[in-house]
């Protein structure tokens, strides 16, 4: 009977399942380079001497203990004293480089469990090692309890704008934009769609349709190498009337084999904000603020150099202890 621990959250809608204990180890001496063995060298996350830790990701995304729409985190070592942790984040068709999302569900952990010591007023940093580098989560507190968190990224650039995609429903224009993730963006409304759950079908088959086609594209290779090149996910996005503190979009993001954020995508966020700060449409001392298609939100602004801060709020929906026994011949389960 193999036990693994859990400890869950949601930020923004969106899940993110932190395993805590019953991992077995994880070859590198930095998270990036660990995060590459993970993903092994057919890119599938099943090289046999990680067929263990993959059997555990399995295991948590898939039913009877999971779902689609599940997403998480292993915790590792950071690359050195500088961070408080380290984490590779998955979902369920195998490893991300970045996670805006699950960094500030991190961050909200961290100080709930204790690792980082937080005032009862004001805010506590935490440090993370991500698979694309050091990034950062300041938890916010209000009388003892944490009221939000605000995830720094690291830099993001645009890499294209413009590039015409064909597919079922006409030609997309899109931009790629690298914020420790490749994203590519896409208006909705240039495809007929709008991002509605009623909708969300077609927005589907659109992003995978977008994120085929630019497989090979040169603008999702990233100057750092493989593990960060290629589109991860397809931003589908419409455009609302501004705030008075800035523009104001909603989006659906398409990952993986068509899986999709609940909540606005933190990193994804970042690369909407590289993009707009690009065009003229968003200023020093402007938040953008972003909408899923669920109806939650993320506010994000730009900073200097490339940098951008997406803030929004993370809570605790569970803690789990999973088994797996060796007799059930469902295994690690199943996805429909």
């Amino acid at each position: 009977m193999h036990s693994v621990r859990t400890t869950d959250y949601h930020t923004a809608g969106e899940p993110f399942r932190i395993v805590t204990e019953g991992l077995p180890p994880v070859p590198g001496d930095t998270v990036a380079a660990r995060c590459a063995t993970a993903i092994g060298p057919g890119g599938s996350g099943t090289a046999p001497r990680l067929s263990a830790l993959d059997d555990v990701r399995r295991m948590l995304v898939q039913e009877p203990r999971g779902h689609a729409g599940m997403y998480g985190g292993f915790l590792v070592p950071p690359d050195d004293d500088g961070a408080h942790l380290g984490v590779l984040f998955w979902h369920k068709d195998g490893y991300s480089t970045a996670c805006g999302h699950g960094t500030m569900a991190l961050g909200v952990w961290a100080v709930d469990s204790g690792l980082v010591a937080a005032p009862d007023d004001g805010d506590a940093q935490v440090r993370i090692d991500v698979p694309s580098g050091r990034v950062t989560a300041t938890v916010h507190r209000d009388g003892g309890r944490t009221t939000g968190v605000t995830f720094r990224n690291v830099p993001a650039r645009v890499a294209a704008r413009g590039v015409p995609v064909a597919t079922t429903l006409g030609i997309a224009e899109v931009d790629i934009a690298h914020a420790g993730a490749c994203y590519a963006s896409v208006r909705a409304r240039d495809l007929g769609l709008k991002v509605i759950p009623a909708d969300l079908p077609a927005l589907v088959r659109a992003g995978q349709e977008i994120r085929t086609a630019l497989a090979t594209h040169p603008a999702a290779w990233h100057p750092d190498g493989p593990l960060l090149s290629g589109v991860y996910g397809v931003i589908l996005y419409e455009e609302l009337p501004d705030t008075p503190f800035g523009p104001h979009q909603r989006n659906v993001t398409v990952f993986a084999d068509g899986q999709i954020d609940r909540s606005p995508c933190g990193s994804g966020t970042s690369a909407r904000l590289a993009l707009l700060a690009g065009e003229g449409l968003l200023g020093t001392g402007q938040d953008l603020l972003h909408e899923s298609v669920a109806g939650t939100v993320f506010t994000g602004r730009i900073l200097d150099g490339g940098v951008t801060e997406v803030t929004g709020t993370a809570y605790r929906t569970g803690e789990h202890s999973f088994l797996l026994d060796s007799r059930d011949t469902l295994g690690t389960g199943f996805l429909l």
